[in-house]
């Protein structure tokens, strides 16, 4: 290398930041058979495992118990999660592991379990209810080593030290986040994947497609989140396209499940953006699918932030073969892309096919702009885009 290369290179204004990673990652087919050496390893004897009852169903509980209990762990089960978990699902699970006095957690399922489990740690080793953790680093107590096992590839929450609770009686979800809550190991097993309905599959794999682009262009994103957002985009862009002709090819599972990983590893490196604030309120109010809502917001978001963030759309874009980085339109050819990602899942594209009625816009933007992701979104956005962005979208 030249010394002008070298003299370039230092004087490239690179972001400052903090990298610092919590999560061993175990990836691989049947890796979950694994489980009970990895609960071991972090320190586990007594576990309370957190799922639901859809796992229960179709034995992924059965097999977790089987497996735990073969390492001659004892093993306490709540799977009474609910999609969304509210303030009493985590307190409901508290009451179980209080009673069995687990020392470890683990979360198998998508991120309603795993959020669960996050929960019912703050509360379990640091006292006090769901609200008093609402924000970044209130617990001041060290919390139970957990392991998480996704059975969905969607949320990346194993990569997150966060835990997405709504309160009981307004569904706002609460974003509760400490370090101490970062799970000391995710076990990634395609197979579990398999198991998964059509309608699930859809929405988890356009969630985790959305953490991708979103945390690529957010004010807080620095050379490691790109790094992570950049291949989750890579591995989920090329998968999302094989999957509905072939939902049982295992490597196309495997690049889903690593995507929304390396996604979800992304958002706790840069967070996310306007889609997200977007998404919740109609989740919160409407019943709609997190994924569904945030699939239908996302392209008018891109096209929204394309003014400040277009140079990074477009190589996301050119990342997917859809043009070359320097195509002036790369910016929209990504956001017909992602509409046509979720056209092709069977999935609206509209918030008039999911029966939202426009009155209630100025009510959605208002709590829009109260959503902690706005903040980070690579454009200003108020109440105003909110109404706006909502609009575009009948």
């Amino acid at each position: 290398m030249s010394t002008n290369t070298l003299t370039d290179f230092a004087s490239t204004n690179l972001p400052s930041f903090d990298f610092n990673p919590r999560t061993r990652v175990v990836f691989g087919a049947k890796s979950v058979n694994r489980l009970g050496s990895v609960v071991q390893d972090a320190g586990g004897r007594r576990v309370l495992l957190v799922t639901d009852k859809g796992l229960a169903e179709v034995g992924h509980e059965r097999h977790a118990i089987r497996v735990l209990e073969n390492s001659g762990l004892v093993v306490t089960v709540f799977d009474d999660v609910h999609q969304n978990p509210t303030t009493e699902d985590v307190n409901s699970c508290v009451q179980v592991a209080a009673q069995a006095g687990v020392d470890s957690i683990v979360g198998l399922g998508g991120g309603s379990s795993m959020d669960c489990a996050k929960g019912c740690n703050f509360i379990l080793t640091n006292g006090g209810r769901m609200e008093d953790y609402h924000g970044v680093g209130k617990a001041t107590q060290p919390m139970l080593p957990m392991v998480a096992v996704p059975t969905t590839a969607g949320t990346g929450s194993e990569a997150q030290s966060f835990a997405l609770i709504c309160t009981t009686d307004t569904h706002v979800k609460m974003a509760c986040g400490d370090p101490k809550a970062a799970c000391r190991a995710a076990i990634l097993d395609p197979e579990l994947m398999l198991s998964m309905p059509k309608a699930v599959a859809a929405a988890t794999a356009i969630d985790a497609v959305s953490h991708a682009v979103e945390t690529f262009v957010t004010t807080r994103r620095n050379p490691i989140s790109q790094l992570f957002s950049r291949e989750a985009w890579r591995l989920l862009s090329g998968a999302c396209v094989r999957l509905p002709e072939s939902p049982d090819n295992i490597e196309a599972r495997g690049a889903m499940l690593l995507g929304a990983h390396f996604a979800g590893a992304a958002i706790e490196n840069s967070m996310l953006g306007a889609a997200h604030a977007l998404a919740n309120p109609l989740t919160a109010r409407f019943d709609i699918t997190h994924g569904l809502a945030v699939g239908v917001m996302l392209p008018h978001v891109i096209l929204f932030n394309a003014a400040v963030a277009g140079p990074l759309y477009a190589q996301l874009a050119s990342d997917a073969g859809l043009c070359a980085a320097s195509d002036p339109n790369a910016s929209d050819r990504l956001a017909d892309y992602v509409q046509q990602l979720v056209r092709d899942r069977a999935m609206p594209t509209t918030l008039t096919e999911c029966r939202v009625d426009p009155k209630f816009v100025p009510e959605l933007a208002h709590e829009a702009a109260q959503q902690w992701t706005g903040g980070f979104n690579p454009r200003p956005v108020d109440e105003t885009h909110f109404q706006e962005l909502y609009r575009c979208a009948f």
